[in-house]
């Protein structure tokens, strides 16, 4: 260090103290300006990337939200839908099998009502038929009574006995 205190020339200190004054001063007016300006542009752009990230980060939840509230909607539509449609199909069933109930009843009625004209029209003809058959019988029992004297005569004197008795 002594070395250096004995060749100090104050000639020297200050023709460099004055290169270095003139070099801050040019380095102050033309690169230190832009170089603050390009910091602080720089330091902008950060703010406004983050600021808008913020954003879009809200945006990104608000996009969420209303994403799940109308799936949620969608969901309540859909269960409202298919409940109805099941309530549908229950009326449809039901007024299926209403219909076919009275149908039916009606079809009852008609066979009923067409065995009984059937049955009496069956009775009608077995009484036709007995009351033929009791004619043959009565004339084939009368012819058999009156072809005999002996017969007759019985059959009138039983007639006769049964009047009296009357």
């Amino acid at each position: 260090m002594e070395k250096l205190i004995e060749q100090f020339s104050f000639g020297l200190f200050f023709w460099q103290l004055l290169l270095f004054i003139a070099v801050l001063l040019l380095l102050r007016k033309f690169a230190w300006k832009p170089i603050l300006d390009a910091v602080e542009d720089r330091e902008s752009g950060i703010k406004d990337a983050l600021a808008a990230a913020e954003n879009a980060k809200k945006e990104m939840q608000n996009v969420t939200a209303d994403s799940e509230r109308l799936l949620q909607e969608a969901r309540v539509e859909r269960e409202a839908m298919i409940k109805e449609a099941r309530e549908m199909k229950e009326k449809i069933v039901a007024d299926a099998k209403d219909l076919a109930q009275a149908e039916a009843d009606k079809m009852i009625k008609q066979a009923q009502v067409a065995i009984e004209s059937e049955k009496k029209a069956a009775v009608a003809d077995i009484k036709n038929e007995v009351a033929t058959l009791s004619l043959e019988i009565a004339e084939k029992v009368i012819k058999g009574q009156f072809s005999d004297k002996a017969k007759q005569m019985k059959l009138v004197e039983d007639m006769i006995g049964d009047i009296k008795l009357n």
